[in-house]
């Protein structure tokens, strides 16, 4: 059986890596493919990530810098054009919520070939996302769905998909955290930057709502100056914006503030040992929702919603809106032990992708 896997960035690398490794082991039957499509590709945001995971794409689609119409376009074109060189695959799998999630599955559709959807199911109901528009068109045209959460099967229940179609096998992030621990554990970056286990905080944001914004940058700045107060915040900034910042005036405040760390897109290992270390995590983002969770690591997000629900009901993730008061408030509770601990939800056990090429070796 042939499977193509269609990945396009970086939190997508993060959930394939144990795919060729998992084949060659348990099922030597199943020959699995790689295709980057070159949404993220430079040395920061793709190259150092398949490095680290010893994991070299089979194809590369080079597409090129542009619009997501453009993009899906040229991804469905190029996937045509390599299905006509190598072969129509049994399977394709796509992974996730991004641009070329979408453009693999309208490619499949059309292409008639059977379509996998690993995360399939979470939804945040929040249109104003293009990742929601996404996740939904995926599932739609999808065959075959892989859920992470109990949450994706009440979805695709309620949207009509048959139930032996949809398989819950866990979450295949947690695969590669536990397959490369040593690796992070030998990560130098708490002496690079001089941290102390436990007594920095780690910060990620970066959607437009936060940072295009010049008051809710501002927002986010009172917030950052009240937090570093106490603690050193390591920030992984995204170049965009570093350019809001100075557009808006603001980045003076950003370059005097001395316990606040401003990092350039940190490698895999780096990041998870950030995770793994700190006190607690501020965030807008959405991986790192889970990845705290298996950690068991306080996670405030500063978002209306989620559409990773478990890190909420069961795990160690407090969703919040930006609110500086409530922020506090929760600050306090970590603090002084009283905030929930988490649990590690169901099947995040590291054999999420053997559970999904089980189901793909029956079909």
């Amino acid at each position: 059986m042939k499977i193509y896997i269609l990945v396009g960035t970086r939190p997508n690398f993060i959930k394939v890596t144990q795919f060729k490794k998992c084949a060659s082991e348990f099922y030597p039957h199943l020959t699995i493919s790689i295709i980057h499509t070159g949404q993220h590709y430079d040395e920061k945001m793709a190259d150092i990530f398949f490095r680290q995971f010893n994991l070299t794409p089979d194809y590369f689609l080079n597409i090129a810098p542009g619009t997501a119409n453009k993009q899906i376009a040229e991804i469905m074109s190029k996937l045509e054009d390599l299905c006509n060189v190598n072969g129509k695959p049994d399977v394709l799998l796509v992974p996730g919520d991004v641009n070329s999630t979408l453009a693999g599955a309208i490619f499949a559709n059309k292409a008639g070939i059977k379509l996998g959807h690993i995360e399939a199911g979470l939804r945040s109901f929040d249109r104003t996302m293009p990742e929601e528009y996404n996740r939904i068109l995926t599932d739609e045209l999808s065959d075959i769905f892989f859920i992470t959460e109990p949450s994706g099967m009440n979805h695709l229940l309620n949207e009509g998909k048959n139930k032996r179609n949809i398989h819950f096998v866990g979450n295949t992030m947690i695969d590669t955290m536990l397959a490369f621990e040593q690796e992070i554990q030998a990560s130098e970056i708490l002496s690079q930057y001089n941290l102390a286990s436990g007594k920095f905080i780690l910060m990620t944001m970066h959607r437009p709502a936060t940072v295009d914004v010049k008051e809710e940058f501002e927002k986010l700045l009172e917030l950052i100056e009240l937090v570093t107060n106490k603690y050193k915040i390591v920030f992984p900034i995204h170049p965009r914006t570093i350019k809001n910042a100075k557009s808006f005036g603001l980045y003076q405040r950003i370059e005097n503030n001395k316990n606040l760390i401003c990092t350039e897109p940190l490698d895999y290992f780096a990041f998870q040992k950030l995770i793994k270390e700190c006190a607690f995590i501020i965030t807008d983002s959405g991986g790192i929702q889970e990845e705290s969770t298996f950690r068991q690591k306080p996670c405030l997000t500063l978002r209306p919603n989620t559409e990773r629900p478990v890190t909420i009901e069961i795990g160690s993730n407090t969703l919040l809106s930006f609110d500086i008061e409530k922020i506090k408030k929760h600050i306090q509770q970590i603090e002084d032990g009283s905030y929930k601990k988490g649990l590690i939800p169901e099947l995040w056990d590291g054999k999420a992708t053997q559970r999904i090429l089980e189901v793909l070796s029956t079909l």
